[in-house]
């Protein structure tokens, strides 16, 4: 998460520091007490189920044959009988009948895997109830694992060739937002905890934790730090307004109903503001950390900008990035839930009506709320980072708000100026200068 910016900053004063010291720590430490307070100590265990057996297997033949008509079915409805039909012939790999050879019928059906020959498979054994002792073999799924391998080490190599030990630092960080997630945020809202203060809490200790690990301690992490921070809380208080306002109730999906039937004590309306918090979060440090940097770089490029001047032009840098980025969330959203806007093309019922149904009107409000709080991390971060890259200059122009005042250059005869252009250079041929150097003592000034 964030954005990578290697220049160091100008040296910030030790009263700017110790300022940002006291701000930073208490929070810190405010948000691993809150953190200790809501961590999750009688998280619910998932119940153990019976699962069907699984082991893995490789096919080495598949023999495809003429579904058989069903005379039951008119003629040109769909069935599972249109096929395909066959058998598949697996060398099981684990299990009891490892190094065997075993046949299984062709999946069928919605959502069933597509076999070839050398394809590596996952097997799952079916016992018959009547006689328990006669199993059969089923295809189940594709196995995945060594793809997924692939993918991470090709994921890993490529941020540490290009961003060699800040790279490294943000693989740790990314470890660390899933060990968060995995450890405190999921457990703490299956527990019963509320899952807005879970997800506020959840998303600072990620915050900390990844802005520190792969920026440094630095003044401008800091600024970004308490940009990100500041900006969570306003996207929670926004969020919940807005789902207040269109009285949310957090069953807008499949899976929010389906989570229902299986923790129904989890509040599912803390739930949404809680996702919109955590899918916010990864925007918002890009935002925060880029806007510090920018600050950084046009204090670096010009120390004589005001605090005023810092704060318009990194803002223009802020507006452009904020353009791109509103579009990147509404896309995310919506690529997420492409199945789900494919059904308004197959939905009869008006389009006002649909809109404000509440499954779109979720979607709606989680780009909405998103963007918002976005939009304010902007002025929020990039007026911190102005007044901390400028706190402790002696400059009184710069702490009036005027600009210095640049000193003209000496007029120049326009009949010199045309002469100096006109005349050819001339080579140095003193033994006192080697060749090729121009003359040291040459000096243009007076011509120009």
């Amino acid at each position: 998460m964030g954005a990578d910016h290697t220049r160091s900053a100008p040296p910030t004063p030790p009263g700017v520091r110790r300022i940002l010291v006291v701000t930073v720590v208490p929070l810190f430490i405010a948000t691993l007490v809150a953190a200790i307070v809501l961590w999750p100590r009688d998280a619910p265990r998932p119940e153990a189920a019976d699962d069907t057996p699984r082991y893995h297997g490789t096919i080495t033949r598949v023999v495809s044959e003429p579904c058989p008509s069903n005379p039951v079915v008119p003629e040109g409805t769909p069935t599972a009988a249109d096929g395909p039909c066959g058998t598949v012939t697996v060398r099981v790999q684990t299990g009891p009948d490892a190094g065997q050879e075993v046949q299984t019928p062709i999946p069928t059906g919605p959502g069933a895997p597509r076999v070839e020959v050398d394809d590596d498979i996952i097997l799952v054994s079916l016992i018959d109830p009547e006689d328990p002792t006669v199993s059969t073999y089923n295809i189940a799924e594709h196995q995945r694992g060594k793809p997924l391998v692939w993918l991470a080490v090709l994921f890993a190599a490529a941020i540490v060739a290009f961003g060699r030990l800040r790279g490294l630092a943000a693989l740790g960080g990314l470890a660390a937002s899933f060990a968060i997630l995995l450890t405190f945020v999921l457990p703490g809202i299956s527990a019963g905890q509320p899952p807005l203060a879970v997800a506020i809490v959840g998303a600072s200790l990620i915050m900390f934790v990844v802005l520190y690990l792969t920026h440094g301690i630095s003044a401008q992490t800091s600024v970004a730090v308490l940009g990100t921070l500041a900006s969570l809380v306003l996207t929670g208080l926004l969020g919940l307004a807005a789902t207040g306002a269109t009285h949310l109730t957090g069953f807008g999906s499949e899976d929010a109903t389906t989570l229902s039937m299986f923790r129904a004590d989890v509040d599912l309306h803390g739930l949404l503001l809680a996702g919109i918090i955590i899918g916010s979060l990864g925007v918002l440090d890009d935002v925060t950390v880029t806007q510090a940097a920018a600050v950084n770089e046009l204090r670096h490029a010009n120390p004589d900008l005001s605090r005023r001047e810092l704060y318009r032009s990194a803002t223009r840098v802020g507006r452009a990035h904020i353009a791109s980025v509103v579009n990147t969330i509404v896309l995310a959203y919506a690529g997420a839930s492409l199945p789900l806007l494919l059904l308004l093309t197959a939905d009869s019922r008006a389009l006002g009506q649909i809109l404000t149904s509440e499954f779109l009107t979720t979607e709606i409000v989680r780009s909405v709320v998103a963007t918002l709080g976005l939009i304010a991390a902007v002025p929020l971060t990039t007026a911190l980072a102005a007044v901390v890259s400028t706190a402790g200059r002696g400059d009184a122009d710069v702490h009036s708000g005027e600009p210095t005042p640049v000193i003209p250059r000496p007029a120049t005869d326009r009949a010199e100026a045309l002469h100096a252009l006109s005349t050819p250079p001339t080579r140095n041929t003193s033994p006192a200068t080697p060749p090729r150097w121009p003359d040291p003592d040459r000096s243009t000034d007076t011509t120009w």
